[in-house]
């Protein structure tokens, strides 16, 4: 029971975060003197509507979104009445369509914000001592995790001794146990995860001296290294190949999660969310050779944790995380999802808000020019030529949801199994 009342309040929360993007447009263009004729929660046939002053408002039957009619976007709308033509949105600076089409965006990140400090100083952000990426992570202390089973080809799970091809773990055997701090791998000094990784990566299989420190004592072990396929450490997501493996992983003794006192609750604030910003960046770089995993996870292969979720994943991963009783992981997977939506949202493509932004500067940007070359405004941006690109984003991202929706409901990830 807890699982789907968390799986629909997360739910409830994205529509609700989505409709308060709307109403951001809506806001700023009533602020500005633009007209706004319709206000609606949801798609598909109308539930109620009641109109005040010059706008609808109303709520519709499928709660996947909303939207805002703002008189005239673009200088090719045919419904805009004479009356109105004054007050159509294309008509206005360019400064105060761009705080128009940038308010949703604006308005996610701002419920971000507010969640992050929220999760600050309530129910703690990830501790910063913990890495948040490879890169951190190969910097780290080689304290160590130690598993008592190793898969030799990580397509085999569970990790069983005697089945599917697994272990035992060498490390566990050579008498390593999970907080140990590895200091040097035969002759070669260890004084990060990283290097720990690439001493190991670089030697035969078979018997290797471990130098290790536990509770402020230094000790040696010999480990039994076996061979193993894993890919790249330059390529996570490439082809594997067989090397040398200890049964370890990198673990830490730092709490998971940290709190704050209102103030220092900002600075912490700032630091995850420009951390979320990057990360959203380099997501977006890897979505295309993200679709054969997903397309692999509907057919039947492990499902790949890194791949996209639709908000069918992340409302049951909400709903999971209410369920184990973790409420950091709610705001957390909230707060991400936000922040994501509100960068990609800013994308210049149409029918995003970022492709009417990058033809609002453009065309600024070309009159300005021709002014100081001394030649006619070439005036507005016709949207009809550029339609069928507006058709294939539409397409792209389309198939791309069904996809990510798809493998959310088939082969969907956990984050607490």
């Amino acid at each position: 029971m807890l699982y789907w009342l968390g799986a629909a309040a997360f739910a409830l929360a994205i529509l609700i975060s989505v409709s308060l993007h709307e109403l951001g447009h809506m806001v700023t263009a009533k602020y500005f003197g633009m007209k706004v004729t319709r206000y609606f929660v949801g798609f598909g046939p109308t539930i109620f509507s009641v109109r005040r002053g010059e706008t609808e408002y109303g709520l519709k039957a499928v709660p996947l979104g909303g939207f805002c009619k703002i008189v005239g976007m673009t200088p090719q709308d045919d419904d805009v009445a004479p009356e109105d033509q004054p007050r159509a949105m294309w008509r206005f600076p360019v400064w105060k369509r761009t705080v128009v089409m940038s308010a949703g965006s604006i308005t996610h990140f701002l419920l971000a914000i507010v969640a992050m400090w929220f999760a600050a100083v309530f129910v703690g952000l990830p501790n910063p001592a913990i890495p948040q990426s490879a890169e951190q992570l190969n910097d780290a202390p080689a304290m160590i995790r130690v598993g008592d089973c190793v898969v030799i080809d990580l397509t085999q799970s569970p990790c069983q001794v005697g089945k599917g091809g697994a272990v035992a773990g060498p490390a566990y055997a050579a008498g390593l146990r999970t907080g140990d701090l590895v200091t040097r791998v035969g002759d070669t000094p260890v004084a990060n995860y990283g290097q720990l990784v690439d001493a190991i990566r670089t030697r035969q299989a078979g018997p290797t001296p471990f130098t290790y420190t536990r509770d402020g004592a230094s000790h040696t072990t010999t480990v039994d290294l076996v061979a193993a396929n894993r890919p790249p450490l330059n390529e996570p997501d490439g082809d594997t190949v067989r090397v040398p493996v200890a049964g370890i992983d990198w673990t830490t003794d730092e709490p998971p999660w940290v709190t704050y006192g209102p103030v220092d609750a900002v600075g912490a604030t700032g630091d995850y969310g420009w951390s979320l910003v990057k990360a959203s960046f380099e997501a977006m770089q890897r979505l295309p050779q993200k679709v054969p995993a997903l397309w692999h996870s509907i057919t039947g292969d492990e499902r790949d944790p890194n791949t996209p979720i639709s908000v069918v994943g992340a409302s049951r991963l909400g709903g999971e995380a209410v369920e184990a009783g973790v409420p950091q992981y709610f705001l957390l997977i909230f707060i991400s999802l936000n922040v994501f939506i509100g960068i990609f949202n800013l994308l210049p493509l149409l029918p995003l808000d970022g492709g009417h932004l990058a033809i609002a500067w453009y065309e600024r940007a070309r009159s300005w020019l021709y002014s100081r070359l001394r030649k006619p405004d070439p005036g507005r941006v016709d949207y009809y030529k550029l339609m069928p690109i507006t058709y294939v984003v539409i397409l792209i991202g389309g198939a791309f949801t069904l996809l990510t929706a798809t493998a959310d409901i088939i082969n969907p990830i956990s984050i607490f199994k």
